[in-house]
Order: structure tokens, then C-alpha cells, then sequence
């Protein structure tokens, strides 16, 4: 992208201040500076990157939490591009669960979680997918339930509860459904094994993001590309100030006009023309002076965060495992999910013969974790590893830990209407653009704060009109995107938050109550319970070698082709069995649907007959 040259002539402007030197700000001063406008960058920390920084120990560099390199929105990935160039590898992905001793493949291959949970397991995972899709849970609020409807209780319980209230550290009963819909998006299990048969695209030529094969990685981690775009806006004059953080913005009621800064001399006041911020907005509202109004401070109050921190562990071993990471879903351990930096990029290592781990632990501020030793929690990630199987203890040599607070902005049930009081205030104040992660507590990913923040900058030096707010870049990962970044028709505002509505018609109400039946999904459940019925009672005797010739289960094959009371035979069986109770479910399905369109339409013709003989009887 060419740069615009700087505006000349006229009263010298004071920089635009940008505070936080994470991808966002620095992206914002990327393109301020192309636009031919000055900024200077505030960071309170020592590294610029915020999350996706890379820390060094011991010559070995590491991240705080893998961040991949992907994204469908073509400037961001120039961006990329232009400031790394050919440092930014494209490598694969690999990453599996890891639960009660045994590695599953993610994303799902069907046959790999067959032979992982085991025959009795499966069929009682089988059972309960067959009954979300016949009996699904009609409100979906919670993210259990939300689950729950696409998968099943019995995988909800062993690949997802686990795991999720781990890293938020509240029940899954009180996370709301719409961060399933944001983080898990349209994947289910019908998707993940049309993608283990046809491949990691739907019909529609949609890449499902959970499922992505390959991403871009800088050679040295992703800090790599933000010391990077700093040293380079330096050398264009654009500073990045570290170990300064932002204490006070000060402002009449409409704009920002100056802010105060505290950094290792002590605290200045400096004045700004514009202000772009990614600091977290409870932080924000607490900084600024004169205070808002109660109702305000009292939404700030009101988002919470949660905190992360990394246990580095050097281990004696060139290879532990083929995983960029793998995540931890046994109960048994605090572990959440494991990082082999070295399968990121093998220049992550100093000594091709030793391996750096990143055991990451989610955690509170204050907390046992958070409050324990660094020396104590290399400890428990050694005895952890080596209590899951993955690490021999002697074979730990060195170790280092890095805490970072208010990595992700948890969505709970509150969160929504405080995010509106304050996206309502703070509109108000016209030279204040938000940006980024925390910056809008939007849990959104890297490319999504890039964009945000080049689309301020624009806002700011090119009069531009961008709404801020309504960026969604995940969702433009299923919407087709414009070679200028544009957002397609269908893209949405605040990443699928559910609106509050008022009470449906009384058409929508019947609507609801006579709910169609998916016939493919019922055909499939009674698809699947018929197989795993045949399957098992053929296996049963198998087992126990109680086969005799003339056994009941011997009538089978005069309906079943194929079968016998053998192995092969009970997998035949079983795929047999499974596609004529698919058939069946069909069928049933379309008859009950035919019924209930009947009953719908009778019940429809007897309210607008009541209606129309009496309107007051029918306003709730």
C-alpha cells in the first residue's frame, strides 16, 4: 500500500494519540501514517503486541497463547504482507484433545472418536445426538444448551464442558448462547463429518474457521510482526513509548483535549487533537475526567475479564509431539491447553535438541494461581505433564512464567446492557475512537482489532464515516468479502449478539408450537440408534462367544442384506440397519410435518375466526 505524503502548510497538528501498542494501535498508526497523518503510540507494558507479543527466556521465544495468521479480509493480509514480508512462513496446523489418556483428532474424524471413547461410549454419545435432534431444548440461553442441541449432552459433557469452564471459570449454565454462535459458529457434528468425507468447505464454498488447515506464522512468533511495524513507523518518525501508561483523559463534554500520561519519570498531561484507544474500557471510563454519570461508571464496573498466565517448561527432548497444541479436557488437572512452540516454527528454539511448552492456565486477578510462585507453578506444570503422560519430570531442565491480566472479555449475562450504557455515553465524545479487543470488549480475533483500527485511523486523517462498532469480521468469514475490505450485504454489526425483541405475533407463537421436523437430522438419529442397536447385539455374544447356530438373532439377515452373526456381519449390519432407520426417519418425518402443517393451519383459521369475532380477546 503506497503512502500518502504529509499534509503541509497551515498550524502544526499535535499527533493523534494512540493508546496501547497492541495490534490494534499499532495498526491505527500504521495507517495514519499512510494517510500522511502523525500519532505517537502510549504502551504501559515493556513489549508491544498486548496478547500477541512474543516473550523471550533463555534465547527460546514464546507466545501467550498460539495466535495463527488467518483472515478473508484481503488488506489485512496485505498488511501482513508489507510489514514482514517473507518472514511470515505459512505452516500447517495439527492440534487434538486430549481426554481421559487419549488423543482425539480436531476437528472430528469419526473414526478416530469411535475408537477413542470406545463401542458403549460412542453408542451413548450416539443416543443423546439422536436425542437433541428429536427433542432439542426450544430456548437456547446457555452455552451448554446451545451445545447441547448441535452435539449432544453426553459430547457436550466430555469435549466442551470441561475445557470451557476451565478457561472462563464459571459454569457453562451461565454463559450465554450467543459465544457459542460467535466462537463455534456454524460447526456441528453433521458438518465435522461431512468435512472428514468431502473436505473443509459446505456447499456454499464457506471455510468453517475452527477447521482451517494452514495459516501464516511469523518465523520468530507473532511479536515478530509487531517490533517490527514498530522499528518501522520509528524510522518514519511515528514513536511507540513503552512503559507509559495512560492515567486521565481529560475532556469538555465532547471531545478529548488532553491526556495524562504516567510512565518511569513520573506523570505528564500532553494534549491531542484525536484520541484512539484499545485499552480496556473499564479502565477508560474509571480514566476519564470529568467522571460520566454514575449509571456509567457503574457499566464499566460491570465487564469482567479474564486473566491468563503461561507456564514456559524446557524440556531435554528434540520431539514430545507432532501438535502445534493440544487441548486439555481432562478434569484431573488446572492445565487448559498445551503450546510446542517448536512445531509454530522451529526458529521459536535455540537448540533443535530441546523443546519449549507453553502450559496455559486460566485464571482470575487474585486468585491461588494467579498469587502462587513462579517457581511453585513450574512445579505444578511439570508434575501435571507428567501426571497427564506427556512430559517425563526429569526430563523438565529449566522453566519461566508470564502473567497476563485481561486477556479475554467474558461475555456473561450482564455484559450486554453495560456495553450499551457505554457504547451510548461514550458516542457522545466525537474525537474518541475504540478499537480492538478490549478496547470494545468484543472477544473477537486479531484480524478483526486490525480492521477496527484501520478503519479509525481513516475516520481521523480521511474523513471517513465508518462505524466502528459494526465491524464483524468473523462473521465475513462465512459472507463474501471485497478486495478493498469493504463488508458484503448480509455481513452484521456486534458479531451475532441477539437483540432483545418484543412478543411475537401470534402467527410466529403457532409457528413455533408447530415446529417442522429436520427430516435429514431425524433420519440420522434413527439412522444412528438403529445401527448401534443391530451393532451391538450382534457384538454382545461376539464377546461373551455365545454364537449357536439357529440363535434369533440368525432371522436378521431374511431383512438385513448381508448380515450375519460374524464381525463383518455386524458391520454390515450396522450400516444397513443404520440406512433403512434413515429412510424411516424420513418418512416419519415428512408425515409428521404434513400432520402438524394441518393441525398449524386449523389451529390459524380458528384464532383469526375468534379474532375477528371478538379483537380485544387476542392482545396478550
Amino acid at each position: 500500500m503506497g503512502r500518502i505524503a504529509r499534509r503541509g502548510g497551515g498550524e502544526r497538528m499535535d499527533p493523534v494519540v494512540i493508546i496501547g501498542g497492541g495490534p490494534a494501535g499499532l495498526t491505527a498508526a500504521w495507517e495514519l501514517d499512510r494517510l500522511g497523518r502523525s500519532s505517537v503510540v502510549y504502551e504501559k507494558d515493556a513489549l508491544v503486541g498486548g496478547i500477541a507479543r512474543t516473550d523471550q527466556y533463555a534465547g527460546f521465544r514464546f507466545d501467550i497463547g498460539g495466535h495463527r495468521f488467518f483472515t478473508k479480509v484481503q488488506i489485512v493480509e496485505d498488511l501482513w504482507h508489507e510489514i514482514l514480508g517473507d518472514e511470515l512462513l505459512v505452516r500447517p496446523r495439527m492440534s487434538r484433545i486430549f481426554y481421559n489418556g487419549i488423543f482425539f483428532d480436531y476437528p472430528l474424524k469419526p473414526m478416530n472418536a469411535l475408537l477413542g471413547l470406545g463401542i458403549i461410549e460412542a453408542a451413548r454419545c450416539g443416543l443423546s445426538f439422536a436425542k437433541a435432534q428429536v427433542l432439542p431444548i426450544r430456548n437456547e440461553r446457555t452455552f451448554d444448551q446451545w451445545v447441547t442441541n448441535r452435539f449432544g449432552r453426553r459430547l457436550f459433557e466430555i469435549f466442551f464442558e470441561t475445557y470451557t469452564e476451565k478457561v472462563w471459570g464459571i459454569p457453562c449454565s451461565e454463559i450465554g448462547a450467543d459465544w457459542a454462535a460467535q466462537r463455534i459458529k456454524n460447526l456441528n457434528l453433521v458438518e465435522a463429518v461431512r468435512t472428514a468425507v468431502f473436505g473443509q468447505r459446505t456447499g456454499r464454498g464457506e471455510v468453517i474457521t475452527s477447521l482451517i488447515e494452514q495459516f501464516h506464522y511469523p518465523r520468530l512468533g507473532p511479536g515478530q510482526m509487531w517490533e517490527s511495524a514498530r522499528d518501522q513507523l520509528a524510522e518514519r518518525g511515528v514513536p511507540t513509548t513503552l512503559h507509559t501508561e495512560v492515567v486521565g483523559l481529560h475532556h469538555d463534554g465532547a471531545r478529548i483535549v488532553s491526556v495524562t500520561l504516567r510512565g518511569p519519570d513520573g506523570e505528564r498531561t500532553v494534549p491531542t487533537p484525536e484520541v484512539i484507544s484499545s485499552m480496556p474500557l473499564r479502565q477508560l471510563v474509571g480514566a476519564l475526567d470529568p467522571p460520566p454519570p454514575q449509571d456509567v461508571l457503574d457499566a464499566g464496573e460491570r465487564l469482567r475479564y479474564r486473566d491468563f498466565l503461561t507456564v514456559v517448561l524446557i524440556v531435554d527432548q528434540p520431539d514430545l509431539f507432532p501438535d502445534n497444541w493440544i487441548y486439555i479436557h481432562s478434569p484431573e488437572v488446572k492445565l487448559g491447553r498445551i503450546q510446542n512452540f517448536k512445531n509454530w516454527s522451529p526458529d521459536m528454539v535455540p537448540d533443535p535438541g530441546k523443546t519449549a511448552l507453553g502450559l496455559e492456565y486460566f485464571v482470575n486477578i487474585g486468585d491461588a494461581l494467579w498469587a502462587m510462585a513462579d517457581e511453585d507453578l513450574i512445579a505444578l506444570g511439570t508434575a501435571e505433564c507428567a501426571q497427564l503422560g506427556l512430559v517425563p519430570a526429569e526430563h523438565v531442565s529449566d522453566g519461566c512464567v508470564v502473567r497476563m491480566p485481561k486477556a479475554y472479555p467474558v461475555y456473561d449475562q450482564g455484559y450486554k446492557d453495560a456495553l450499551a450504557t457505554l457504547q451510548g455515553w461514550l458516542g457522545r465524545i466525537e474525537n474518541l475512537q475504540l478499537i480492538g479487543r478490549n478496547g470494545q470488549h468484543r472477544y473477537n480475533n486479531q484480524d478483526h482489532s486490525m480492521l477496527t483500527a484501520i478503519y479509525a485511523a481513516r475516520n481521523v486523517a480521511a474523513d471517513g464515516t465508518y462505524e466502528l462498532w459494526s465491524v464483524n469480521v468473523d462473521e465475513e468469514y462465512h459472507e463474501e468479502v471485497a478486495t478493498d475490505g469493504s463488508h458484503a450485504r448480509g455481513a452484521t454489526g456486534d458479531r451475532a449478539i441477539p437483540a432483545r425483541v418484543g412478543a411475537p405475533a401470534i402467527e410466529a407463537l403457532v409457528a413455533e408450537a408447530y415446529a417442522r421436523y429436520d427430516a435429514v437430522a431425524l433420519g440420522a438419529s434413527i439412522g444412528i440408534v438403529s445401527g448401534a442397536v443391530v451393532f451391538l447385539l450382534t457384538v454382545v455374544p461376539l464377546l461373551q462367544g455365545a454364537v449357536v447356530p439357529g440363535m434369533l438373532l440368525d432371522r436378521l439377515s431374511m431383512y438385513l442384506p448381508f448380515y450375519s452373526v460374524t464381525w463383518g456381519g455386524a458391520f454390515a449390519g450396522g450400516v444397513v440397519g443404520g440406512g433403512f432407520g434413515f429412510g424411516f426417519g424420513v418418512v416419519l418425518a415428512g408425515l409428521i410435518n404434513r400432520f402438524t402443517r394441518w393441525h398449524g393451519l386449523s389451529m390459524l383459521r380458528r384464532l383469526e375466526h375468534a379474532r375477528a369475532l371478538d379483537p380485544e380477546a387476542m392482545i396478550p
